[in-house]
Parts: structure tokens; sequence; C-alpha cells
């Protein structure tokens, strides 16, 4: 069973997986906005200029291509990868964790995406909780279809460095306050009584115990977290999600949440394929700057 639900998996998330795209002229009115706003300037509004070029200033999250509606971020974005994650949980959650873990219901999943008529891309934008469950495929569409792409691993950690080229955003000595790493607790081992299983359910981002804080904080949250850049600054690059950056074979950046992520801006996982995602991971999109003279 386990063998086919991976293989199950791998056929939805693998480069197979085309989601439908938009005729050409068709952009809705609300990234049409987006491109006019920032057409004069070497980077969109929502990301910060490292150099020659641009990377996003949050964590993405990710919202309907056509409406701009907002999408769980606690789900695969992708609708068919939802509904397996959706269908698969609904029967688990009945039969691991103890009585009051069994009882704490999925999260709630908006009409729109019960329809499973939309395509999902990726926006950055301050308050919102980033989007988890992503795979490197996933990744790669949602930054595309917002006209931008996954940032390559050199990139990602010149921008996570700053400026000042320091082994975390805030400094050379590792802290544990200023970013989201070194929860106290692991969520699975909470749900599930072991912190190696049950990776995909979806209730694992938006467990919260007494008189503790969110897993996962919401873009601009951690303030001390930020990668300076000039006057502007690129948020989480250390803990919170990790994140996905441009190569095939597998690899995110920066430490998620539950993680002591004492080497910072350095740390990495490549021990996943490019077909894994989970609670953990997420990303964020880089694009080339434009030059103000063309």
């Amino acid at each position: 069973m386990k063998s086919r639900r991976a293989a199950e998996f791998a056929a939805l998330l693998g480069a197979g997986l085309v989601l439908p795209c938009l005729p050409t002229g068709a952009a809705p009115s609300w990234i049409s906005l987006a491109i006019a706003v920032g057409a004069s300037r070497p980077c969109p509004p929502d990301m910060v200029l490292v150099r020659d070029y641009c990377v996003d200033r949050y964590e993405v999250s990710a919202v309907d291509l056509r409406t701009g509606e907002p999408l769980s971020p606690y789900y695969p974005p992708e609708p068919r990868v939802l509904t397996f994650v959706f269908e698969s949980w609904d029967s688990l959650r009945h039969k691991v964790g103890d009585e009051a873990a069994r009882r704490m219901p999925l999260p709630p999943l908006s009409p729109l995406q019960r329809t499973l008529d939309y395509t999902p891309v990726a926006v950055s934008r301050a308050g919102d909780v980033p989007q988890a469950f992503l795979s490197y495929y996933s990744s790669k569409r949602l930054c595309e279809r917002a006209g931008k792409r996954l940032c390559t691993d050199a990139e990602w950690e010149t921008a996570c460095k700053g400026e000042s080229r320091t082994l975390f955003p805030y400094g050379e000595e590792y802290q544990k306050t200023p970013c989201n790493v070194a929860r106290h607790f692991h969520p699975a081992a909470v749900l599930h009584g072991l912190s190696s299983s049950g990776h995909l359910d979806p209730r694992l981002n938006r467990l919260v115990l007494a008189g503790d804080a969110p897993l996962v904080r919401v873009g601009g949250a951690s303030q001390a977290c930020v990668s300076r850049w000039g006057s502007d600054g690129v948020h989480d690059m250390v803990g919170n999600l990790d994140e996905w950056i441009e190569d095939e074979r597998g690899a995110f950046r920066g430490g998620f949440y539950a993680r002591r992520v004492t080497n910072g801006c350095e740390a990495q996982i490549r021990s996943h394929d490019a077909t894994y995602f989970d609670y953990s991971t997420g990303t964020r999109c880089c694009k080339d700057a434009q030059n103000s003279a063309e």
C-alpha cells in the first residue's frame, strides 16, 4: 500500500502534471495592475532588489489565478493533489494519536477549492500564512505563473546573508528568538505520538499548544528575521518553512520552525527528490531585475 501511494503521488507531482493556463491577453485585472505598477521599477513592489535580481519579500502564499481568492496554505495547492491528501486524512485522523488528537478536524476548504476549478499562483504578501505542502514542481509552477522563477542556490544564499554577508539575517552568531526556529515541540509527535510519521496531515501547521504562538508565522511577523538590502529587506529566509530552490535533483534551504538551524543561511536539505512535499516545505520566487533604461 505504501509503495502504491508513493507511486500515485509521484505521478501527480511529476513534470506530467500540467494545469490549465490562461489564453494570451486573458490575465486577470489584479495581475495586470501589479505588472503596471512595477513596470518602471527594477523589481515588482512585492520583491526586493538583491544586486541584479529580485527576491520575494515574503515566503509565497497561493491564490487563484483568475479571481485572486486565497487558497488554503494547509493543503497542497494543486486541485488533484489536494483531493488525495484531504480524502486520505479525513479517514486517517481517526486512527492516529490520542482521543483529543483524533477529534481535531481538518482545516476548512473554501467553496472554490471544493469545486477543484482553480489554478494556483504565487503571491508574496505581509500577513499571509505561507503556503506549505509544496514540491519542487509545484513551487516552480506557482512562481512561473506569477511571471517569476525559482531562485538558484547562489541567489538564495546571497539574499539570505544580506549586504553584510552574515551567517544569519540578524548577524554572525546563532540566536533562538529572531527567526522562527527550534520550537519546543514537534506537531507530529503531538498529533501522532511520533515525530517521523504522518507528515501529510493538513492539521500539523495549525496546531497551537496552550500559551504558545502559531507554528507557522505570517509574513512579516518575525520582525528581527530580516536580511537587509539597502532600506529594504527579505523576511524569514531562516526558519518558518523550508524553501525549494531551482535544482531538479531536489533541494530546499533555510530550515523550518521545528529544526534548530544553527548554520543559518547555509542550511540546506538534499535528501528528498523533487516530487517530495510535506507540512514544512514552501518556497519564495526570484526574478531578473528590469533595467530602468529599457
